[in-house]
């Protein structure tokens, strides 16, 4: 059910505007009532029903939320922002991988639509899932997208889970390329990184589809038993990537720095695309199934 109703909130532009403009008006009350140790434990004890151990952390989630509360670093920063990441990718030496960006805006008013091929992305550099996939220009109700991309812009996604890295972002829209890869969507490919040491990847397809998978796997391709937030599907064959060993020294390359990353990457015409780079998959919060492997992943990571 609630998979239903994501479904349907994201493909209803009037429903997400609305769902936006709710979930911004939380975070402001987050501002004023709670402190940043209050705000994870009351948002951690919402979704799981428990209180996380800040003191002695354990489980993967219990560490994230740690981080949150004592890990500073400004390459975070830099590689959490959208727009910014790219400079860190090119100091690393993978200018090739990175996507063709069509304009970067600071508000609405600068999106020149007249101007963009038929297919493109925006993406707000500060979000995360801030995104609108535009396969044909003309057939997007642009009057309320310019609505929900105003209320990004105006949004800090740091206030609901004290992300700290996106506290002081600055807020962009960024217009990119429109990707396809051999499947006809794009599949995306996220390797979670622990001490800078990629340890398994996260595979979906069919997304807002009722046959959606999602599905992780080791880095020999084979599929591992638990999921996050779905179970896994063996019954769905997603092919690995052509490039898996070189996806896999990549992200190990750009997590050095940190406990715990997530590098995500795209394979259009066999060619390696970054996607993006996230300390906190779902806020940190504990949704892996089954439960137990909340333990068993958060042994993997060394704070």
């Amino acid at each position: 059910m609630r998979e239903f109703l994501v479904n349907l909130k994201n493909r209803n532009p009037f429903l997400l505007y609305l769902w936006t403009k709710n979930r911004q008006s939380v975070g402001a009350s987050d501002i004023e009532n709670f402190s940043d140790k209050e705000a994870i434990i009351n948002l951690y004890k919402k979704f799981s029903g428990q209180v996380p151990d800040l003191e002695n952390p354990k489980t993967f989630s219990e560490k994230l939320q740690w981080l949150k509360l004592n890990r500073r670093d400004d390459r975070m920063i830099t590689c959490a922002d959208k727009y910014e990441v790219r400079d860190y990718l090119k100091n690393k030496g993978y200018s090739a991988m990175l996507s063709k960006i069509l304009d970067v805006c600071d508000s609405v008013t600068e999106i020149k639509i007249n101007n963009l091929p038929e297919k493109f992305v925006i993406k707000a550099t500060h979000g995360s899932g801030w995104n609108l996939i535009v396969e044909n220009k003309h057939n997007v109700n642009w009057w309320i997208w310019k609505k929900i991309m105003n209320i990004w812009l105006h949004d800090n996604i740091f206030w609901p889970g004290r992300e700290w890295p996106y506290k002081n972002m600055k807020p962009r829209l960024i217009i990119e390329e429109y990707l396809e890869d051999k499947c006809g969507q794009l599949i995306d490919f996220k390797f979670f990184c622990f001490n800078g040491n990629a340890h398994f990847i996260q595979a979906n397809k069919g997304r807002n589809t009722a046959n959606h998978a999602q599905n992780f796997y080791d880095l020999n391709w084979n599929i591992l038993p638990f999921g996050k937030d779905l179970k896994p599907r063996p019954d769905i064959t997603i092919e690995a990537p052509a490039n898996l060993s070189e996806m896999a020294a990549i992200a190990e390359d750009l997590a050095k720095p940190f406990p715990f990353v997530r590098v995500d990457f795209y394979e259009v015409n066999n060619k390696i695309i970054f996607g993006e780079m996230t300390f906190y998959p779902k806020s940190g919060l504990p949704d892996f199934t089954p439960g137990e492997y909340d333990k068993i992943l958060g042994d993997l990571l060394k704070i």
